[in-house]
């Protein structure tokens, strides 16, 4: 079994706080705080339900990328720093284990 290590680290910025928490193995960062919080209504709301498992700062096209399940498929919903939509793909790395899985 791995053994899953998560750190939280909060930052104050501008009177609030913030926080972070690293899980896994891959480097990825699962913020929380008022802003992960508007980016999950908002990628939920986008998708018309589903669940948010993480959210991440995107440091690519987007201020935030939320990874939403609904109805089995995983998808990064990539929002702006307004939190609107700017563009949703399926997520790979779910992608990568549903084909792992299948071979023979």
């Amino acid at each position: 079994m791995l053994a899953i290590a998560a750190a939280v680290v909060v930052v104050g910025a501008g009177g609030g706080a913030y926080a972070w928490a690293g899980a896994g193995d891959d480097g990825d960062e699962n913020y929380t705080g008022p802003g992960a919080s508007q980016a999950r209504q908002a990628a939920v709301a986008h998708l018309g339900g589903g669940t948010a498992n993480a959210v991440e700062r995107d440091d690519e096209d987007a201020a935030w990328e939320v990874e939403v399940t609904k109805d089995g498929n995983t998808f990064d919903v990539h929002l702006d720093a307004d939190y609107k939509v700017v563009g949703t793909e399926g997520d790979s790395e779910t992608e990568d284990e549903n084909e792992s899985g299948t071979e023979d």
